[in-house]
């Protein structure tokens, strides 16, 4: 017996991709916006740290973003899940910057390509991205 995929699946199936890309993006605009400096500028002239470090939120983002899907009720849960995942990669990174390294400017380093500082909150920002996906599994 051979089952074709329903319509209603693949309108969901699109639905969940407009809404996990809409997120990610909008996560990305947010963690711009956290930064003193334009991160996308910056990158277009080849700073490295900048995306290592822009890029490495968007990762944690995705891998929140994957797990929300995972385990929500509906899309709307599931986009207001996303929500909080990106409130909460925010302040997990002033965690990092203000906090754990108050000695440092991070976002200086960055600023000046520092590729170790900037791989460094890349590893970092997906740590947080598993933390936060693992502790969204209720």
């Amino acid at each position: 017996m051979t089952e074709w995929i329903e319509w209603g699946s693949i309108g969901s199936f699109l639905a969940h991709v407009v809404v996990g890309l809409l997120l990610l993006f909008l996560g990305i605009i947010v963690f711009e916006l956290t930064t003193k400096f334009n991160d996308r500028e910056l990158i277009r002239k080849g700073n490295l740290a900048v995306a290592l470090k822009l890029w490495g939120k968007g990762i944690g983002l995705a891998i929140v973003i994957y797990t929300v899907w995972s385990n929500s009720v509906n899309l709307v849960d599931a986009a207001v899940w996303g929500i909080v995942g990106i409130v909460t990669q925010v302040i997990a990174y002033w965690i990092i910057e203000y906090i754990m390294t108050p000695k440092t400017n991070l976002a200086k380093k960055v600023e000046e390509g520092n590729i170790a500082v900037g791989f460094t909150l890349f590893a970092a920002a997906i740590a947080v991205g598993f933390i936060v996906a693992g502790s969204l599994t209720y």
